[in-house]
């Protein structure tokens, strides 16, 4: 599919991506708009895919300011996609990794690719201001709007969404959406990881907490 895609990064990050399927899927497979779908397993482990690292220090802490990185793996086709990102919260963005794609350029707080070929990917540095108080010795991150979209609905995507700290810093006081079936967590004393597997529009958070 030509035209244009844009994807759109709130807090932490969020995606939406006009899309084509590695294989066939269903109709079941879809997600309408308004509906959110957590998978035990994607019915196509081969297409599309997100990736984010963030790195929380005691600076971040007082300024609320980290620093991330993130991927677009397995980029379907399409002639223009724009990144957005927080205008409010960015504070600045360097494209470190670009594969498929003829032409990435950084635009104020968007990233413009041009020439996306189907299996793309493009590698993303940033700082800005994505973590908030939540209380005495409580901080909130927040993901999203994660999404893949298709027309009027959400075809399955993946996000690992992986947090870093300097050992004995913070812990993970809770998740949204909790764990279950397509919401896999794994916490240790420097950091954490968060594996998504949907269809639909996720909005995730995590809440953390001094130890």
């Amino acid at each position: 599919m030509t035209g244009l895609a844009r994807w759109a990064v709130g807090v932490a990050v969020g995606v939406a991506a006009v899309a084509t399927t590695a294989r066939p899927l269903e109709f079941d497979d879809i997600a309408r708009e308004g509906e959110l779908r957590l998978l035990a397993e994607r019915p196509d482990p081969e297409a599309y895919a997100y990736r984010a690292e963030t790195w929380v220090d005691e600076e971040s802490l007082r300024t609320g300011v980290v620093r991330m990185a993130t991927c677009h793996l397995r980029l379907d086709p399409n002639q223009r996609v724009v990144v957005l990102f927080n205008r409010e919260r960015v504070q600045s963005i360097r494209i470190v990794e670009t594969e498929g794609i003829e032409h990435a350029t950084v635009e104020g707080h968007r990233v413009e690719l041009a020439g996306v070929r189907r299996g793309a990917r493009v590698c993303v540095e940033l700082r800005t201001r994505a973590l908030d108080p939540a209380g005495e010795g409580r901080w909130r991150l927040h993901a999203g709007p994660l999404m893949r979209r298709y027309l009027d609905g959400y075809l399955p995507m993946e996000a690992d969404l992986t947090l870093h700290w300097p050992a004995g810093l913070l812990r993970v006081a809770g998740i949204e959406p909790q764990p279950q079936p397509g919401v896999r967590l794994q916490a240790a004393a420097d950091g954490a990881s968060l594996r998504l597997t949907f269809a639909g529009r996720l909005a995730a958070r995590w809440e953390l907490v001094r130890p």
